[in-house]
């Protein structure tokens, strides 16, 4: 099962698999959520509702998908905390436990044994931000591209 970010989302309607241009992205991904294969966080819920754009109603009409942190969770949430202020600057750390979806979705995938989806890369040894992968490194955390997703899943968009 998948755990998705909101740039799987934003950089489909965006750049890739425009609503206009490829519904078979969005009408295989709303069948995925309806057969339990992708979920999201709320924090990510919350996110892509502060846009105003045609990806809001998308998201609203699948709000099944986005999950709130339970218990299993808050237990990893902790031991991601511990483990951002330890090895990450008082700056970064602040910023990916407070106020970014990122430390939610690393924290529900791993508690929840999912492979998370998002576009973003491996910071190279920065201190100065926490990435989705360098978290997901250290937690066991399977990591792969929406294109690798849709691979791993057989989706052929067809004209």
């Amino acid at each position: 099962m998948y755990l998705l970010d909101a740039n799987v989302f934003i950089e489909a309607k965006n750049r890739y698999y425009a609503f206009d241009i490829a519904p078979g992205f969005w009408e295989w991904l709303a069948q995925a959520v309806t057969e339990g294969k992708v979920q999201s966080v709320e924090a990510v819920h919350q996110e892509v509702l502060g846009r105003s754009d045609e990806l809001v109603p998308w998201i609203t009409a699948n709000r099944s998908m986005f999950k709130n942190v339970d218990d299993p969770t808050v237990e990893v949430l902790r031991e991601l905390s511990l483990w951002a202020t330890r090895e990450y600057s008082f700056a970064a750390s602040r910023e990916f436990i407070g106020s970014t979806a990122d430390y939610f979705l690393v924290g529900y995938a791993c508690a929840h044994g999912l492979t998370l989806v998002t576009h973003e890369k491996p910071s190279k040894g920065s201190m100065k931000k926490i990435k989705i992968p360098d978290a997901c490194a250290e937690f066991d955390v399977p990591v792969i591209s929406t294109f690798e997703m849709l691979r791993s899943e057989g989706v052929q968009l067809r004209y």
